[in-house]
């Protein structure tokens, strides 16, 4: 593969033969380094994490427009062609040469964004993110889109010869068979079908997949597979314009103002667009606040539903009655844990702290024989004695609100158009389920709302929310955001 330098005599016509080679060697050395010199943001960095767990083959970041996915994908695929990784790197690892796809939409989507972030500028390849020195071969697509590439042999750090194919969504199904690949990465979302294609491809070697896109199609049969079926060996990173370092507060702003309300949240936010099946359709700026220093006289109450197969959720909300607005500060989901480790859990963010439950803690445990609300209770989380109801009408007795759930989330509905709901940024499991909490046919989607049904009976029985009777310093700290709460 010739250097990057043959391909630059357009620095001969301006500039003298000697400092045209000069500048030509140290284009060719910035692009040698330019994946050395990789520093992902920090969802980006996630997001490769996730690929060191053996259990997950297939990860999804999904992400709004230009906020970095595609630049991700193509700096992993390189690492793995290469076998050139960052010392600090603590993603997948291939020690041997690699056969993988990349791929796109179509033949021109393909070139102007998987191929050109892997091998630059047509003109210029070499300066992408598999470095000059390491392209052995490039062997050009044999169809009429100008400049496009179909194969690139790259030379393994152990010697051997990697291959990257790239592919596209509009050769169909048919054209996805046959091979045994090492890794498939899907740049923008494909169709199930091709989707399941390419994974298979990757069975015989237990290799891994990819995907980077921004959910523009809505809640599709791929989206669903990572969001609300979470089928397993998949995990899913979101990637928000609050994330992208390399926007300033007014750009951000700016970028969000410029889209299309209908598409604002999948562009700017990567959240699929749910249109009117969605059940909170609130914009998160309205609702989301950093972290704060809890004042000591506003009144706590934490909710939890229970879960094995489906998680065990928890929340915890502090109340400020001079605005009636509610706080959610912190949060917990974990499944297939049983009531002792998620009692330890709850009980270490302040032991005096009531807890909301639902009317199946009245359920009897098939192994001890005792009520839900009353293991947990045994174990000394402070659940309060009913379950959770709506508050009473005047003059009725305490119990008799009923517990109906549309009137529970029309409650919350209305705090957050109101401004009287406020959700700490930094609660990533909870605004997972915020933004895919939806309507099918009229009918609430029961998957993946754990937490959303936590908060609405912390809420149903937040007139039972209270301060310590005793002033605990390490109870009363300023708040800090734990593990859990960030969904680590």
């Amino acid at each position: 593969m010739p250097k990057l330098a043959d391909d630059l005599d357009w620095l001969d016509q301006l500039l003298p033969g000697e400092s045209a080679a000069l500048l030509a060697e140290a284009i060719n050395e910035l692009a040698r380094f330019k994946l050395a010199d990789y520093q992902p943001y920090a969802k980006q960095q996630e997001f490769h994490i996730l690929g060191a767990d053996l259990a997950i083959r297939e990860r999804l970041l999904i992400a709004g427009n230009q906020l970095g996915k595609t630049v991700a994908g193509s700096f992993e695929c390189a690492m793995h062609l290469t076998g050139l990784y960052p010392e600090d790197w603590q993603g997948a690892v291939f020690n041997e040469p690699v056969t993988g796809w990349a791929a796109s939409e179509t033949s021109q989507g393909t070139r102007d964004t998987v191929q050109r972030l892997l091998l630059g500028p047509v003109g210029a390849w070499g300066t992408g993110a598999i470095p000059a020195d390491r392209i052995l071969k490039i062997q050009r697509a044999s169809h009429g889109v100008a400049d496009a590439v179909e194969t690139i042999l790259v030379r393994h750090e152990t010697g051997g010869v990697s291959r990257v194919t790239l592919k596209t969504y509009d050769q169909g199904r048919e054209r996805w068979q046959g091979e045994t690949l090492d890794f498939v990465w899907f740049d923008e979302e494909p169709p199930e079908d091709i989707y399941i294609e390419g994974l298979t491809r990757t069975n015989a070697t237990q290799g891994i997949v990819w995907v980077t896109f921004t959910p523009l199609k809505g809640m599709s049969d791929v989206v669903k597979r990572f969001l609300i079926d979470k089928h397993p060996g998949t995990a899913v990173t979101t990637m928000t314009i609050h994330d992208a370092e390399h926007y300033t507060p007014e750009q951000r702003a700016a970028i969000i103002a410029s889209y299309p309300a209908h598409e604002r949240e999948a562009r700017s936010m990567g959240i699929p667009t749910l249109g009117s099946g969605r059940i909170f359709p609130i914009p998160e700026e309205d609702i989301r606040e950093p972290v704060l220093s809890l004042p000591k006289h506003w009144p706590r109450i934490g909710g939890i539903d229970f879960g094995w197969d489906h998680p065990t959720a928890a929340v915890w909300i502090a109340y400020d009655r001079d605005t009636d607005t509610v706080h959610v500060y912190d949060c917990y989901r974990k499944r297939e844990a049983t009531p002792v480790i998620h009692a330890a859990t709850i009980m270490a963010k302040g032991k005096w702290i009531p807890f909301a439950w639902p009317h199946d803690g009245l359920q009897h445990d098939k192994g001890s024989g005792e009520q839900l609300a009353t293991q947990y209770r045994n174990l000394g989380v402070k659940m309060l004695k009913d379950k959770a109801t709506h508050p009473p009408e005047k003059g009725k007795p305490e119990g008799t609100g009923g517990n109906g759930v549309e009137a529970g989330l029309m409650d919350m509905l209305d705090r957050m158009q109101t401004g009287r709901l406020k959700v700490a940024a930094h609660l990533h499991d909870w605004w997972e389920e915020f933004r895919l909490y939806h309507r099918d046919d009229g009918k609430i989607v029961k998957v993946g709302d754990d937490l959303m049904s936590a908060t609405r009976y912390a809420l149903m029985m937040l007139r039972k929310a209270t301060t310590p009777i005793v002033d605990t310093t390490a109870e009363l700290a300023p708040f800090r955001p734990s593990d859990a709460s960030m969904g680590l």
